[in-house]
């Protein structure tokens, strides 16, 4: 039985596995044909099936633990704390990444597209410049969006989190207690949530495709803002959870299901869409199926985290202080790395092979050797100044 007031060692381990498919997904958005900052010579099709199947729920699984992550947190360090918390251990970050981190990002990919044909040491300087004529806006945040976005997140909950939280260990408690009682409950564990993305798909996804500009940017903040705050509200909710065990196998075989139908749709999305096809009415269902297909994911990841990975260990210790790290440092190595391989006449396996070699081993290289040993470089990468023996977890308020 998960305790709901201690250390959640399978969220731990999961936040970690997310970060990790969040990296390997970017290392797949050098191989398929959508827009990205440099491409592989061999970007093509193969892979779309696998990345359409991980895109609707990566991030949002982030983001509900970083909820959970920010429930702890403000329980410990109340809301000044939590505040000042979140504006070192993130806007640090923020702060070097786009001053230096995710520049040579935006120089590949103009060298790419035929903009800019120098060195990035005449690059760098056009880069600082926000009146700079590319047409690409620099300086820039790119992958580092979920942190920003996280941080304006924390900032605005600060303040109310602790009634949130009072309420939730009160009358909340006493509400979710029927909500998810029994059978029904594993019902309303699944449809509940869903409620607000659905909604947002209809009435706030059409108007204002995701941006990543934070000022305009309204659907994509209603759904990752929502998500976060489901993470809040229900981290300790003892009936939630146990609702999730309840409901292990039919969101797992749901979520196989909806996961199985959607990729068949996804694949010949362009001939249902055409208005001759008779097929475009599948086109509006579909897009609800992954709206449903993204939280049953995240449920079955849940409940399956809980069952099997809620235990600590040196690797756990390690690895979640070194994610945040890896995650800040992978984006810029893969841009560099895969640009280079892509120009040396290699096949796609091995030249797939050396990126996901040299972004694993840069980052973990980096982190181990120069971030986590230097310690006034430690906050830069959202680390404590001083190596501890407790490095951040759930309950200590990991920066994500």
């Amino acid at each position: 039985m998960t305790k709901f007031n201690t250390r959640r060692h399978d969220l731990d381990w999961l936040r970690i596995i997310a970060f990790l498919l969040l990296i390997f997904y970017h290392i797949g958005m050098f191989y398929v044909p959508w827009e990205w900052h440099v491409k592989s010579v061999h970007a093509g099709e193969g892979a779309e099936p696998l990345m359409s199947l991980l895109n609707p729920w990566r991030l949002s699984l982030l983001f509900f633990i970083s909820g959970v992550a920010l429930r702890f947190l403000s329980a410990k360090l109340g809301a000044g704390g939590l505040a000042r918390d979140r504006v070192v251990r993130m806007g640090l970050p923020i702060l070097a990444g786009v001053v230096l981190v995710v520049a040579p990002q935006s120089w590949l990919q103009l060298v790419e597209s035929g903009e800019f044909d120098g060195g990035f040491l005449a690059f760098y300087p056009q880069y600082l410049n926000p009146a700079s004529d590319f047409s690409i806006i620099t300086p820039t945040w790119n992958h580092l969006w979920y942190i920003v976005y996280l941080l304006v997140y924390s900032l605005m909950l600060a303040p109310v989190a602790g009634p949130i939280s009072r309420f939730m260990e009160g009358r909340g408690a006493a509400i979710t207690g029927r909500l998810f009682a029994g059978r029904l409950g594993i019902v309303m564990v699944i449809a509940l949530p869903l409620l607000p993305h659905t909604a947002y798909r209809l009435f706030l996804d059409p108007y204002f495709p995701t941006t990543h500009n934070l000022v305009w940017d309204w659907a994509n903040h209603a759904h990752s803002l929502t998500i976060l705050m489901t993470g809040f509200l229900l981290a300790k909710d003892a009936a939630f959870w146990a609702a999730i065990r309840r409901a292990i196998l039919p969101v797992i075989v749901l979520t196989l299901a909806l996961g199985s139908g959607l990729t068949i749709v996804w694949s010949n999305w362009d001939m249902l869409a055409s208005s001759t096809s008779g097929w475009d009415w599948i086109i509006w269902p579909a897009r609800m199926a992954r709206i449903a297909y993204a939280w049953l994911a995240i449920l079955s990841l849940l409940a399956l985290a809980e069952r099997y990975l809620n235990r600590a260990g040196p690797a756990l210790t390690y690895m979640t202080e070194a994610v945040f790290p890896w995650y800040i440092l992978h984006q810029t190595i893969i841009v560099m790395a895969g640009f280079w391989l892509t120009r040396q006449g290699l096949d796609v396996w091995t030249e797939f092979a050396l990126l996901v070699l040299v972004t694993m081993g840069g980052c973990a290289l980096l982190h181990e050797y120069l971030i986590r040993r230097v310690g006034w470089l430690r906050p830069w990468f959202g680390l404590k100044p001083k190596p501890s023996r407790r490095p951040a977890a759930m309950e200590q308020g990991s920066p994500a």
